[in-house]
């Protein structure tokens, strides 16, 4: 009987839209905007910089990333603001091209006055939207966190 209950409760969630509590990015800006959310000058818990965690690794990167992301190192800055501080000014976004499974993803936002310009590579999977990888003009965050891991 229980597991009865239980799908009459999905069932209801969903024609509802109410869905578990399961972080999915349905677009490729909603994505970004929620990476740059953790660089703000608010709530101390989004003002941190994206967390090392693996539940933060699962909700944004590709599996390919995600032990890279959570390992540990002694980077010099954070790649995703190109510095070991921020005060960044507006992000934008603009989809460059998708080829295949790939979505490339221009972003550019200022950090200390500092323009900065960076290349999302994300990928739509079963749960979302997805970092495979970020190049900067002189390195990726793949080659970045290897070379820094401890």
């Amino acid at each position: 009987m229980r597991p009865l209950k239980h799908l009459v409760i999905l069932a209801f969630a969903a024609c509802f839209g109410i869905a578990p509590a399961k972080a999915r990015f349905r677009s490729p800006e909603s994505l970004i905007r929620n990476v740059y959310a953790y660089y703000g000058a608010g709530i101390a818990e989004l003002s941190k910089g994206l967390q090392r965690d693996p539940e933060t690794a699962r909700q944004f990167f590709d599996p390919g990333l995600r032990n890279a992301w959570t390992a540990p190192r002694d980077a010099p800055y954070d790649f995703l603001v190109q510095s070991p501080t921020w005060k960044l000014g507006p992000v934008s976004t603009a989809i460059l091209r998708k080829q295949f499974d790939k979505t490339y993803v221009a972003v550019s936002f200022d950090n200390h006055g500092r323009a900065i310009t960076l290349n999302f590579i994300v990928v739509n999977s079963p749960d979302g939207w997805l970092i495979s990888d970020v190049e900067s003009p002189h390195d990726s965050l793949r080659l970045f966190l290897d070379q820094f891991r401890r």
